[in-house]
């Protein structure tokens, strides 16, 4: 979707003359608020410029298997002997969101070259920056070993489908710290990943979630932020809510009920589509949903007042 980059300026209400003096951080600005609609993890005030500005990113995904195990109590203690049955544990820790307890398992083995060791180290220390109580340094150490442990994943075993499926993950969360332009950027990489881990893994509904939240993140952009995009991307990422939303349900036809955000995005898809019978069909699913996350939680408010909107 060509467009001429005096259009973009001129919908800013800069004319084409004042081009050159555009600010690039006013462009980035207006970048962002473009994507923030559904790739939001945080928001911030700039104190000292005063201006609103957003992070994007991923869905968080932590503990999309949470009732398929109990919960480890706080005393557990891991003790595994060979390869086997430290993924074994690792996965347990996982479903059970005993991140810290993960984490502190697999960064023995950084140093593996093992892809499985990898890309859980990868996902683990992805969680552990997403944590409340992680301290903002730590948070981008975390966010960038997670990508390369991400990355070293994939160069060890390039037909692992959850390597690529976190080397696409992690890289968008790095693109947090490098800027909007970088970050849109890299939404090309991070969609031929997705794509690759479901095709080298069908059954993995996570992965085809994530593919139908990036759709839905680009069908969201109204045209005149799509023009704003063209100013610095000739061709920016496209989408459509029909694409995202035939991820979203190929993502439930998998593994009915795997995850609270996957039943909300449906719902908010066919709203997106205005048709009103199936946005309360599943944002009434997305209700009944078991609330075991903090994410769980936050996505049954944002149902529920969804299904108040409506009537």
């Amino acid at each position: 979707m060509a467009s001429q980059s005096s259009s973009g300026f001129r919908l800013l209400g800069v004319s084409a003359d004042a081009k050159n003096d555009f600010e690039w951080e006013t462009v980035c600005s207006c970048l962002a608020l473009a994507f923030t609609s559904v790739f939001l993890c945080h928001f911030f005030t700039c104190a000292q410029s005063g201006r609103a500005a957003f992070l994007l990113g991923l869905p968080a995904l932590s503990c999309l298997g949470y009732a398929a195990y109990r919960k480890v109590q706080s005393s557990a203690v891991v003790c595994a002997l060979d390869r086997g049955e430290v993924l074994e544990q690792a996965d347990y820790l996982y479903s059970c969101a005993e991140t810290e307890k993960l984490y502190q398992l697999l960064v023995q083995y950084k140093d593996s070259n093992d892809a499985e060791f990898l890309w859980r180290l990868a996902r683990a220390s992805r969680d552990l920056s997403l944590l409340p109580n992680i301290e903002a340094g730590r948070k981008k150490q975390l966010t960038f070993e997670a990508f390369e442990y991400a990355k070293k994943a994939l160069e060890k075993d390039d037909l692992c489908s959850a390597a690529h499926k976190w080397y696409g993950v992690c890289l968008s969360d790095v693109g947090d710290y490098e800027g909007v332009k970088v970050k849109i950027g890299n939404s090309y990489i991070i969609r031929d990943h997705l794509e690759r881990a479901i095709e080298l893994n069908p059954k993995d509904a996570t992965s085809i979630h994530i593919l139908g939240y990036w759709c839905f993140a680009f069908a969201e952009l109204p045209w005149y932020q799509r023009k704003v995009a063209a100013v610095i991307f000739s061709s920016p990422p496209e989408s459509t809510y029909e694409e995202a939303l035939a991820f979203f349900l190929k993502a439930e036809e998998v593994d009915p009920n795997f995850y609270s955000k996957n039943l909300l995005m449906l719902g908010k898809t066919y709203l997106a589509m205005k048709d009103k019978e199936k946005a309360l069909l599943w944002l009434t699913k997305t209700k009944e949903y078991p609330a075991h996350t903090l994410e769980d939680k936050e996505v049954h408010k944002e149902a529920v007042d969804l299904l108040k909107k409506l009537g």
